[in-house]
Formats: structure tokens, C-alpha cells, sequence
């Protein structure tokens, strides 16, 4: 028989289908406020994984939208000049290719199939809807605030365990899986939280509840025990102190050249002066936790880090090309596990985790090219941002501040990226999307009040 909660969802989904049809906007906006709060059924079922209720409202705004767009066609069309547009359509087409050959095609078009109800609604046709400029600052708040709202529940349930770091690993489900993608997408907000409150001059109580909320947000990631975070967010504020001060990007990239090239011939020695590294924190003392990050030789995380990204190379190795599909990680690299890099976490049944690094898995799923073209992706995201803050007029201050917190936002994802991956679930995907479509649209006017002045 049907479970009877079955058909309480009957008028929720009524519900959802008379908003996406008259009021589509708003639905949209929701999306930011419902992605941290989603769950995934797959915790509580035998079912598949699922992330409710943002993924089924994606997948319906996909549907609708695009039959919207068929039929009368709304999007602006600039944004198919865009060097990002084209490069996520490369993307997907050549995880299309991979598929047909992929180890398991239904998980490799299910695979697909989730990343274009990511894309299509929140990155095409959210250049639609942000071409309301008020839509762009209540995504961000929407976003924000709920994500707040998981901080406090995480704290206040990590409380009865004595904010103890084990516990910390796990106290903010049923919202997040673990403490790692916790720890990213709180990252990914305190740049966005910082921008808010710089972006204008706010009434007291605003001002007051941006300060609480960038010191709640602050203090959850702390006790994210999430170091890969720690240190993204070091390297947004980099970044920015970069973009801001328009330092020279040439010394840099010799620098990072000249240092890619000592780390390619002196990997041996370092390798084992990392393997000598047995320090672990003994103390809550930041610079400790930071510290213990390099330790690959009695850490069973950054052991268990190191043995999936063993996996993704054998598995490149032996499907350079195509790879084995895309979302085929998982279910593939337990044969590739070398006896000398098991740890006490380690698993045959693709249950904790996945490469732990988005460039290593798309390089084992989809193969050299496929992260070819995810590097590209990430290169059109930053050459978009970086080029649309320096296109920005200066006394354009508002949005010059929104733009540069939305660039360290997304840095501190892609840093994070090649130590995780979670851009296949839905708190990484509606956020990082949702901003590079307010890219778009920020292009878009950009062009088209020069085109104005050249009329004029």
C-alpha cells in the first residue's frame, strides 16, 4: 500500500506548480532560501538520492521555463556571447560524449541529467530574472539567512556534545552530509555577508543584524573544523587584495610557474618531508589545525584524500580519453585502491565521499579533455568576474563591492574544489550558478549602456 504521508505532499505539490506557473519569480528567489535547508531522502530511504524540495522545484522550473523559452523566446540575447555560456556548453557536450561510453550509462545520463537541472534554471534563466537588480541582493540575503539559520542549529546541536571536533564532523545533519561541504558553503558566504554590509550605508538595525550575522557565520566556521575552508578564505582575501589594489598578475604567474616547476622536479624530497609531518593538533589552537593539514603520514583524512586521488589518476590511466563516465567515481575506484594507501576510513562501496577533488574526478569520469573543459568553465567564471569588476565604473561603488565579495565567494569554492567536490549537489551548484548569472546580467547592462553612449 502507499505510505498515507504520500498524499500530504498532493497540496505541497499543487501548491509548487501554482507558483511556478503565476508566480515564477518568486519561486525562483525561493530557491536561494530553500538550498541550504534542503535534505536529502536518500538518508531516509532506500530510494535515491534526492535533495528535497529544491531538486524537484528545479527540475519543474527546467521544464516549464524551457518550454517557456521555446515558445516565445525572453532570455537576453547577449548572453550567448559570453565566453562562459559557451564554455559550460562544452562541458556538458563532452559529458555527453562520455557517457555513451561510460561503465554505467543510466548513472552517467542520471548524472547529467541533475547538473542540467542545476544549469538550465539558475544559471540561463536566472539572467532573466536578475535583470530585476533588486532580485540580485535578495537572492544573496535569501541565501545568506538560511544558510545562518543551519549555523545555529549546527551550534546549538554541537553544544551537547561539547563542541567536541568528532562530533563536529557530523552535527549539521540532516541539512549538510558532513562538516566538509558545511565548511565550504559557509566560506562561500562570508565573503558575500562582508559585501553586504560594505555594499551602502544601511540603517542601524540592518547594519546591526549584518554584523551578527558575519560573526555567527564567522564562528561556524571555526567550528566547522573544515581547514580546507579556513584556507580558501585565505586565498579569496588574497585574491581580493589582488583585484583590488590591481597588482600585476605577471610576477605572480611567474612565481606560481616557478613554483609548479620546483614542486614537478623536488616532488620526492617533499613528498617525504611531508610523510615525516606526524603532527596532529593537540590543542583547539588554529595555527595547530592548519598546521596538521600537511600531515600525510598518521592524519586519516588527509590519508584517505590522498588514497581517492591515487584512484582517479589509475583510473585516468586506463581510460585517458573518455574516463568511465560522468558520476561513475564512486562505483569504479574500489578495484584501484593499492593496499599501501588504505587508511581505517577507507571503503569498497563509494560511501564516504567521492575523488575529494572536482578536477581529479572529472579527470577519472570524463577523462583528459573532460577536465580540460571544467578548467576552462572555472578559467570563463574568474576571466567573467575579474574583467566585469575592472570594467565597472569606479563611482559605480554599490556594484563594484557586490561583484568583488561574489568573486571571493566563488574562489573560496574553487580552492576548496581541489580538495572536495560537491558541485552535484544542490548547496554548491544554486549559489555558484545563481552568481555567475548575475554576472551575466551586470555584462549585459554594462553593454548596453555603451552602446547608449555611443548613440548619444
Amino acid at each position: 500500500m502507499t505510505d498515507p504521508t504520500v498524499y500530504s505532499l498532493i497540496p505541497v505539490g499543487l501548491l509548487a506548480i501554482y507558483y511556478a506557473i503565476f508566480q515564477t519569480e518568486k519561486l525562483f528567489l525561493s530557491l536561494a532560501f530553500l538550498t541550504p535547508l534542503s535534505i536529502n531522502i536518500e538518508e531516509y530511504t532506500s530510494s535515491f538520492g534526492l535533495f528535497v524540495p529544491t531538486e524537484p522545484l528545479l527540475f519543474g522550473l527546467m521544464i516549464l521555463l524551457s518550454a517557456f523559452q521555446i515558445k516565445k523566446a525572453f532570455l537576453p540575447q547577449n548572453i550567448w556571447r559570453s565566453p562562459l555560456i559557451w564554455a559550460i556548453i562544452i562541458y556538458i557536450l563532452w559529458m555527453l560524449l562520455s557517457a555513451l561510453t561510460s561503465s554505467h550509462p543510466l548513472v552517467s545520463f542520471k548524472f547529467i541529467l541533475a547538473r542540467l537541472w542545476f544549469i538550465v534554471p539558475v544559471l540561463f534563466f536566472g539572467t532573466y530574472f536578475f535583470q530585476n537588480r533588486s532580485n540580485r541582493i535578495s537572492f544573496i540575503w535569501l541565501f545568506i539567512v538560511a544558510t545562518v539559520i543551519v549555523i545555529i542549529y549546527t551550534l546549538i546541536h554541537h553544544s551537547f556534545y561539547g563542541f567536541g571536533e568528532k562530533e563536529g564532523h557530523w552535527v549539521m545533519s540532516p541539512f549538510f552530509k558532513d562538516h566538509t561541504i558545511y565548511g565550504a558553503i559557509v566560506a562561500l558566504i562570508l565573503p558575500l555577508a562582508v559585501g553586504l554590509y560594505l555594499y551602502k550605508k544601511h540603517n542601524p538595525l540592518v547594519q546591526m543584524t549584518l554584523i551578527s550575522l558575519i560573526v555567527i557565520i564567522l564562528i561556524g566556521l571555526v567550528l566547522s573544523y573544515t581547514r580546507a575552508a579556513w584556507l580558501s578564505v585565505l586565498g579569496s582575501i588574497g585574491l581580493a587584495v589582488v583585484l583590488y589594489y590591481k597588482i600585476s598578475w605577471k610576477p605572480i604567474a611567474v612565481l606560481a610557474g616557478l613554483g609548479l616547476i620546483v614542486v614537478f622536479i623536488r616532488w620526492d624530497q617533499i613528498q617525504m618531508e611531508l610523510e615525516r609531518n606526524k603532527y596532529e593538533h593537540t590543542t583547539e589552537a588554529f595555527d595547530e589545525r592548519l598546521q596538521s593539514a600537511a600531515n600525510i603520514s598518521t592524519d586519516a583524512s588527509n590519508l584517505e584524500r590522498i588514497n581517492r586521488w591515487s584512484c582517479a589518476i589509475a583510473m585516468f590511466k586506463e581510460r585517458p580519453i573518455m574516463g568511465y563516465g560522468p558520476g561513475t567515481y564512486a562505483f569504479e575506484y574500489a578495484p584501484f585502491q593499492r593496499p599501501e594507501n588504505l587508511t581505517i576510513i577507507s571503503t569498497n562501496f563509494g560511501d564516504m565521499g567521492n575523488a575529494h577533488s572536482e578536477y581529479l574526478g572529472a579527470l577519472a569520469e570524463t577523462g583528459l579533455i573532460g577536465m580540460l573543459s571544467l578548467i576552462g568553465v572555472v578559467a570563463a567564471i574568474f576571466f567573467t568576474g575579474i574583467t566585469l569588476y575592472h570594467r565597472l565604473p569606479k563611482e559605480n561603488k554599490e556594484d563594484r563591492i557586490i561583484v568583488l565579495s561574489t568573486i571571493m565567494a566563488l574562489s573560496t569554492y574553487f580552492i576548496h574544489a581541489f580538495l572536495n567536490n560537491y558541485l552535484d549537489t544542490d548547496k554548491a551548484a544554486v549559489p555558484i550558478w545563481g552568481i555567475c548569472a548575475m554576472w551575466l546580467v551586470y555584462e549585459s547592462e554594462l553593454s548596453l549602456s555603451g552602446q547608449s553612449k555611443e548613440k548619444g
